[in-house]
């Protein structure tokens, strides 16, 4: 039956930044992860070490950490194109994690489980980009020490194809890995970190490795692409491990014949056991790699060799003879039990010796036992050492014990003071988010308050980051399916609003949310998204510059209602003309909108100014000059006498006045 356990970390939220989408895979020494960049918002893959590779030391951890942290650095530093980019690096749950470029493709390993083995030119291709990269890494004096199939991916073909391997973008992966976790154990577990199918001899015998390390390993892969198993099995890791101290890599052209004898001397010169006779670092090998590749002949018999090899479907079973090995030349964490061996029990003394010492033991105590004085002293010691006895009891029992302060509650400062005045020393787990506590309050103590503890023992503090707040996401312009996913992501509760038209958006697409993008909200708020109901089935025609009137009964006409009285304001064109309309021209409405129109008061009114008892001519140039017509009676040459309407009048612009003169 096959039992998945659920796994915590899919879901959270790494350093504020790193989204865990998906697992990918999980080995040894840690688990790879997809996850979403939510600060540069690209998809990349996070590698978390294991809690099993950890020391369990806080100050071993703490070094652990570091050496990571160091190792993480020069791994950054190094950049290449079949290289696996690392972007960042970090702690999470106190174990270290890092950042890595994401690579959509397969592992080597996958390949060849599908594939079985590769033909030579594929082989060679991947095996070409697989040195560069490692030649890259030594150059800058690193030795990655774990090069397998796992740590090898193989992206997608720029042409497409899956089938022929010769185009496909080669990674390396997990550069220095190996190192910062073994480095954790190296003074106490002598641990080999390295995977055993593919270590080299030197790292089983003394540990040592340095660049020819690489490119024994480099020489075991290529051994299994081209034969499709790797050349040592055996019942458990440390047989196999030592199978490459005692034997000779067998040529690959013994499990499949036809392969050509260049291909057997690379594989060859690569895995000599002698770290001497291999190729000084990964960019010699390269070079060899190269040699090999354009040296396999002729296209017609190269494709003939090809042919021969990928037809071959039974594989030839090597004849190797397995050398012995001897259990003392081995290190103590890799020898064999004894065959034959005998159980070793405690050395009993000889009767003579046993008698001897037991007649000197009876003789003492005869002594002793004889005398006063000899009663009184023992009787002395054996209350002196009940009295020390009681009392290493009672302090291992009771007297290095007191009572853990109560915490809980108080600021991360008062905390500190109060533990220091205690004699406590604090230590912190992961922070949390609380509603109700302030930020750098503290939530939780372990041992609690008036629980035992030992004087000057370590009390771990959980603080608060305060209430969690954070915006909400921008998905205007979003379907509904996209935009329910990042809400969703954000730990909110997605309802459906009433649906509106929109000029501008598509039926279906978000125009809206309650609250606005943007706003701070908390996990588990409820966010109302409003979607498009695609452009409004009637346009709104142009009204500006209609009367009123005849803009009235062309909404009407469409089904609209104008909103009545219409907004009046003073300007020098005719009374009542539009001269503005809401919403504007060309507007998507459905039937029934209500339109708002500003219409004109017409020009300000002119007051008439005083002419009477001016002479006529003077008069008729006073009411010109304010825009009004005049009409003169009887004597134009005369005084004026009286005018129509009459002075002081409020009139509309080019109103005609009246005037008599006599």
């Amino acid at each position: 039956m096959d039992t998945q356990v659920a796994d915590t970390l899919l879901g959270s939220l790494i350093d504020g930044r790193y989204r865990i989408r998906g697992r990918v895979a999980r080995g040894g020494m840690a688990t790879v992860y997809t996850a979403t960049d939510e600060r540069l918002e690209r998809t990349v893959a996070v590698k978390i070490i294991h809690p099993s590779q950890a020391p369990d030391t806080r100050t071993g951890m703490a070094g652990f950490v570091a050496r990571f942290t160091d190792e993480a650095k020069t791994i950054a530093r190094l950049t290449h194109p079949n290289v696996v980019a690392v972007y960042d690096q970090g702690t999470h749950g106190g174990m270290p994690y890092l950042v890595m470029e994401y690579v959509r493709g397969r592992t080597l390993r996958d390949v060849l489980a599908e594939r079985r083995r590769l033909n030579p030119d594929e082989a060679l291709a991947i095996a070409e980009q697989m040195l560069a990269a490692i030649a890259a890494a030594h150059r800058a004096g690193l030795v990655h020490r774990d090069v397998k199939p796992e740590n090898v991916l193989v992206a997608e073909a720029p042409t497409g194809g899956v089938a022929n391997l010769v185009d496909s973008v080669v990674k390396v992966a997990d550069f220095g890995l190996a190192r910062a976790v073994e480095a954790s154990a190296e003074d106490d577990s002598n641990q080999l970190m390295a995977t055993v199918a593919y270590v080299a001899p030197e790292l089983v015998t003394d540990g040592h490795a340095d660049p020819r390390t690489d490119v024994y390993s480099a020489g075991i892969v290529l051994f299994e692409m081209l034969t499709g198993r790797v050349p040592y099995d055996g019942d458990r890791p440390v047989d196999v491990a030592w199978q490459h101290v005692d034997r000779d890599v067998p040529a690959p052209s013994v499990l499949v014949p036809g392969l050509p004898r260049a291909l057997d001397d690379l594989v060859g010169r690569a895995t000599r056991r002698d770290p001497g006779a291999r190729p000084t670092d990964a960019g010699a090998m390269l070079a060899e790699v190269q040699v090999a590749k354009d040296g396999l002949g002729d296209p017609n018999t190269h494709t003939a060799v090809l042919r021969r090899v990928t037809d071959d479907s039974a594989m030839a079973q090597p004849t190797m003879m397995v050398a012995a090995v001897q259990p003392a030349q081995r290190p103590t964490w890799a020898r064999l039990p004894e065959a034959g061996g005998q159980r070793v029990g405690r050395r009993r003394a000889a009767p003579e010796e046993g008698a001897d010492l037991w007649s000197r033991l009876a003789a003492l105590r005869a002594q002793v036992m004889g005398e006063r004085r000899g009663r009184l002293a023992l009787a002395a010691a054996v209350v002196v050492l009940g009295l020390l006895a009681a009392g290493g009891g009672w302090w291992v029992g009771v007297g290095r014990y007191t009572v853990a302060p109560q915490l809980v509650s108080l600021s991360k400062a008062d905390a500190e003071a109060q533990a220091t005045r205690g004699g406590f020393t604090l230590d912190y787990a992961e922070p949390r988010y609380d509603e109700k506590v302030p930020k750098d309050g503290v939530l939780a103590q372990d041992p609690g308050s008036a629980s035992r503890i030992a004087k000057g023992g370590t009390i771990t503090l959980t603080l608060s980051l305060g209430p969690e707040r954070f915006p909400v996401p921008d998905v205007v312009g979003k379907e509904f399916e996209l935009a329910e996913a990042d809400l969703t992501a954000a730990e909110l509760v997605v309802a459906k609003g009433a649906a509106r038209y929109d000029d501008n958006l598509p039926a279906g697409v978000v125009v809206d949310t309650n609250p606005k993008a943007g706003a701070e909200v908390r996990p588990g708020d409820k966010v109302t998204v409003i979607l498009s109901k695609g452009r409004a089935p009637i346009s709104v025609p142009n009204l500006v510059g209609k009367n009123v009137n005849e803009a009235r009964t062309t909404l009407a006409q469409l089904g609209l209602v104008l909103v009545e009285p219409p907004t009046g304001k003073d300007s020098d064109r005719p009374k009542d003309e539009v001269l503005g309309q809401s919403p504007a021209d060309g507007a998507g409405v459905e039937k029934g909108a209500q339109v708002r129109l500003e219409v004109s008061n017409g020009p300000p009114l002119v007051v008439v100014p005083r002419v009477i008892d001016l002479p006529c001519p003077q008069a008729k140039q006073t009411l010109e000059s304010q825009g009004l017509p005049v009409v003169v009676q009887f004597n134009p040459n005369g005084v004026t006498r009286f005018q129509i309407p009459n002075e002081n009048t409020p009139v509309p612009p080019g109103t005609q006045i009246t005037i008599g003169c006599l």
